[in-house]
């Protein structure tokens, strides 16, 4: 199955395990000498107008993947992974491809 990363930001994901919406796909990390994808991230929201900071990004490695379907993505993480730190300057769009 391809998909382009157009459809793919379309898929909304789920977490198996507590049914919780995590949002949509923003960036993806790419392995440039394998040519495959490392992880899937989704970018935390503002708190309070983004007053209070910004919610940290979640980062699902393809591991965690388990189903894509034609509207969602079913993710399965473990109980203590709510988010992963992820710097602001990785979140240029092109910061994937440098690395």
């Amino acid at each position: 199955m391809e998909l382009c990363f157009d459809e793919l930001c379309r898929k909304e994901v789920i977490d198996m395990t507590s049914g919780e919406r995590l949002g949509y796909i923003d960036d993806i990390q790419l392995d440039i000498i394998s040519g495959r994808v490392r992880s899937l991230v989704i970018f935390g929201g503002a708190r309070l107008f983004g007053l209070l900071g910004r919610i940290e990004d979640t980062v699902l490695t393809c591991d965690q993947i388990r189903v894509v379907g034609d509207d969602v993505i079913l993710v399965e993480r473990s109980e203590t992974a709510s988010g992963t730190k992820f710097t602001k300057k990785d979140r240029n769009p092109l910061s994937s491809l440098l690395k």
